[in-house]
């Protein structure tokens, strides 16, 4: 019962806590150094690269799969 309780508050908190969680107004069209599409301004969803946030996630995902095979390898020869 008291994990019912305890799983509920948090189920409880966290709608709370959602709904006065509010997302930033977009820009104004007319603002050429916002990029609001008026073709002065950057691109509309903003100039961040995702290059490198792959690649670092590819490698930490590599990583972590080596990691995996290698203490499966080292069970299985110990």
């Amino acid at each position: 019962m008291k994990n019912i309780i305890r799983f509920l508050t948090v189920v409880v908190f966290s709608l709370m806590l959602s709904l006065s969680l509010n997302a930033q107004n977009p820009p104004h069209p007319n603002d050429a150094g916002a990029g609001g599409g008026t073709g002065n301004g950057g691109p509309i969803g903003g100039a961040a690269g995702l290059a490198g946030g792959i690649g670092i996630l590819l490698a930490m995902g590599g990583a972590y799969g080596a990691r995996k095979v290698y203490g499966s390898w080292k069970k299985l020869n110990d």
